[in-house]
């Protein structure tokens, strides 16, 4: 699926090309809640970073390295210097993937038969984890893969 892409304040635009469009993974991780966070958590697509095109606003990109356990992480979260919107996270340990924020994306997105609500060991005592009866929920990553998981569910 063609997934386009922006900031908010529309400085950043981006396409992409995903087979994972649908919304898959509701992060309640303590980096994806304060740095793109809505709900407490951040909702991550996969997409294929050999088609990922900035279309413009190259110079109004920051890049934020989490520190994890003392360590610059490798990943490389995306945002817009201006508005400050999450657009994108990318880490060279997984070359051929890029995760765009589900809220960075334009396109209408298909809804996902289940959310995956993910680190919720992690979560902000104040966030309510929602969500349909039976969603998966995992106290640190899911046990399966993204691709997994949309072949499963035939999508």
């Amino acid at each position: 699926m063609h997934l386009e892409g922006s900031c908010h304040c529309g400085r950043v635009r981006f396409t992409v090309e995903s087979t994972e469009p649908c919304p898959y993974l509701r992060c309640y991780c303590s980096i994806c809640r304060k740095t793109a966070g809505t709900g407490g958590y951040a909702i991550n697509i996969g997409a294929d970073h050999r088609s990922f095109k900035l279309l413009q606003g190259k110079d109004d990109l920051q890049v934020y390295h989490a520190v994890i356990d003392g360590k610059k992480s490798p990943g490389q979260r995306h945002f817009c210097s201006h508005c400050g919107t999450a657009l994108w996270m990318y880490d060279e340990r997984w070359p051929d993937l890029i995760h765009p924020h589900a809220s960075a994306i334009d396109t209408p997105l298909p809804e996902p038969p289940e959310n995956v609500h993910g680190l919720l060991d992690s979560k902000a005592p104040w966030v309510q984890v929602e969500g349909k009866p039976g969603d998966p929920r995992f106290e640190q990553f899911p046990d399966e893969s993204l691709a997994d998981w949309h072949r499963r569910h035939g999508l």
